[in-house]
């Protein structure tokens, strides 16, 4: 008889995406551009989310996806330009 093992109720078990997964989630949550293949180009140069493995196979948490997206995310503004130079001459 094989016993499975039940996560404690205190520690849930983190949800995971695989990458396809992930993309799609950050196009649906956040609204702006993200393929599988720019995560996976992300994962190799950096500047991307946060990820895990299992096997061969990256990883992604929301809550590692949710922060990634949001601080790609700028503040609003009303211009282009950069507040130092409003004031300067030309």
């Amino acid at each position: 008889m094989t016993e499975t093992i039940q996560p404690s109720p205190e520690t849930p078990i983190p949800a995971y995406l695989r990458r396809d997964e992930a993309a799609r989630y950050v196009r649906t949550t956040y609204n702006f551009p993200c393929s599988t293949r720019w995560l996976a180009k992300l994962a190799v140069v950096g500047g991307g989310p946060a990820y895990s493995k299992a096997g061969r196979t990256p990883l992604y948490t929301l809550h590692d996806l949710d922060a990634w997206a949001r601080q790609r995310i700028r503040l609003p503004q009303h211009s282009t330009v950069k507040p130092e130079e409003m004031w300067n001459e030309r």
